[in-house]
C-alpha cells in the first residue's frame, strides 16, 4: 500500500527500529478513515517483518494527534460510524497484540483518539510541552474508543472521571504523575529518548518472555474492555445525533456552544 497519511521510516541509527509517523501536520494529525487504514496496514506489516524489532509511533509537526477528524465524523450515519470505529479498533488491537514493543513518542497535542492510541502502546515518552487528555465530552462524543475503558485502570476512577467529565488536558508532568506517561524529556529529545527505551528492551530482554508478559498484562486490560462492542454501537448512535453534529459545528467554527439540559432518569 502506498501511504499518503502516514510515513514509515527505518531508524537512521538502528535498522531494527521502525518509525510510524502520523503525517497530516496542517490538521494536527487528525485521524480519518484513510489514515486509520494506512496505520493498520503499516502496523501489520511491521509485525510480520522479521527485521523490525520495535515500533515507534509519533506525529509529524507540532502534534502527536488531535484525535478523530470531526469533519468526517459529522457526516457519518450510524452504519458509517460503526465502520469508522471498527477501523480504529483494528489499529488499537494490533498495537496491543503484537509481540514487539510499541513505544509512543508524544510531541505536542495528544488528545481523544490520539491519546487512546498512546495509551494502547506499551510505553510512552512525552515532550515537556505535550498536552494529553480526553476532551470528547466537550464536542458531545463519548471517549469509548479506549478512554472510558482504560483510564480508570491507569489513573484511578476519580481522576478518570475528572478527565472524562471536564475534558481538561493534562500537562506532560501531570500525565507522568497520573501514570499515563513513562518519561518526560525536553521536546527536542523525545525521539532520542523513545529510541533509547526501545533499544533497552530490544537488546536486553527475552522476546519470548516479553510476549508472555505483554499477553498476560493484556488480560487485565481486556477485562476493562468487555463493554467495547456495546460501546461501538452506542458511540455510533451518538455520532449520528443532532446534538453531536451541532456541537461539532460550533467547535469547528469557534462559536460558543449552545447549552443543553442534563437529564434525570428517575421514574
Amino acid at each position: 500500500m502506498k501511504y499518503t497519511r502516514i510515513v514509515t521510516e527505518i531508524d537512521a541509527k538502528d535498522d531494527r527500529l521502525l518509525w510510524i509517523k502520523l503525517n497530516c501536520p496542517e490538521k494536527l494529525n487528525v485521524l480519518n478513515l484513510k489514515m486509520l487504514k494506512e496505520l493498520h496496514s503499516a502496523l501489520v506489516k511491521a509485525d510480520r517483518d522479521g527485521k523490525v524489532q520495535a515500533i515507534l509511533i509519533t506525529g509529524v509537526g507540532k502534534a502527536f494527534s488531535a484525535g478523530a477528524d470531526l469533519n468526517e465524523l459529522m457526516r457519518c450515519n450510524f452504519e458509517e460510524g460503526l465502520r469508522w470505529l471498527k477501523a480504529y479498533l483494528k489499529v488499537i488491537e494490533v498495537i496491543r497484540e503484537t509481540g514487539k514493543p510499541v513505544i509512543a513518542a508524544v510531541n505536542g497535542v495528544c488528545v481523544a483518539g490520539g491519546h487512546e492510541i498512546a495509551m494502547a502502546c506499551d510505553l510512552v515518552v512525552a515532550g515537556e510541552s505535550a498536552r494529553l487528555g480526553q476532551p470528547e465530552v466537550i464536542v458531545g462524543s463519548t471517549a469509548m474508543g479506549l478512554g472510558v475503558q482504560l483510564l480508570p485502570l491507569i489513573v484511578g476512577e476519580k481522576r478518570a472521571r475528572e478527565m472524562l467529565f471536564t475534558g481538561r488536558l493534562l500537562s506532560a508532568e501531570e500525565a507522568y504523575h497520573f501514570g499515563l506517561v513513562n518519561k518526560v524529556v525536553e521536546d527536542e529529545r523525545v525521539h532520542e529518548e523513545a529510541r533509547k527505551v526501545a533499544l533497552q528492551i530490544v537488546e536486553n530482554v527475552s522476546p519470548q518472555a516479553f510476549k508472555v508478559i505483554k499477553s498476560c498484562l493484556k488480560f487485565w486490560t481486556d477485562l476493562a474492555m468487555l463493554n467495547m462492542m456495546m460501546s461501538v454501537d452506542i458511540t455510533s448512535m451518538v455520532w449520528a445525533s443532532e446534538e453531536f453534529k451541532e456541537r461539532c459545528r460550533d467547535f469547528l467554527e469557534k462559536r460558543k456552544m449552545k447549552p443543553r439540559k442534563f437529564m434525570g432518569i428517575m421514574p
